[in-house]
């Protein structure tokens, strides 16, 4: 069990560093090729790199940034749960990641979780602009 919760805690610390400096190189080598993204403004799974990666990577710019932090996170065998917040034009964003790893450390499952309405309208929203863009 503790080799278990290590290989969670090495997993969560290349996360933290990818989110402290975003590299889409580093991002698409931690995604697994048949990775599953549940988005809190789709109701389809996600499924596959490519789509993965482009939801991560527009949710870096629109949640990430100046004031987003961590403010939790629990453990658990190859999977975590850590709670986020920021401020996105002038609205509080709180949510959770929840985060499942195989046991070659990459992301086989992400499900972003977020509170309130207002704060999963806006980032609808932004993050519609922001994957036409990455599209188009």
């Amino acid at each position: 069990m503790p080799d278990e919760l290590s290989s969670s805690d090495a997993n969560l610390a290349r996360w933290h560093a990818y989110v402290a400096a975003p590299d889409h190189k580093t991002l698409w080598e931690m995604l697994h090729p048949d990775a599953v993204f549940e988005s809190p403004v789709v109701h389809t799974q996600q499924r596959g790199r490519d789509i993965v990666f482009k939801y991560l990577a527009s949710a870096d710019k629109v949640l990430g940034g100046p004031g987003f932090a961590y403010t939790g996170e629990w453990l658990g065998n190859n999977s975590a749960i850590i709670e986020f917040e920021n401020v996105v034009r002038g609205i509080k964003v709180n949510g959770i990641d929840m985060i499942t790893w195989n046991d070659d450390g990459q992301i086989t499952h992400f499900k972003v979780m977020v509170r309130p309405l207002k704060a999963i309208q806006l980032v609808h929203q932004m993050m519609g602009e922001m994957l036409a863009e990455m599209s188009g």
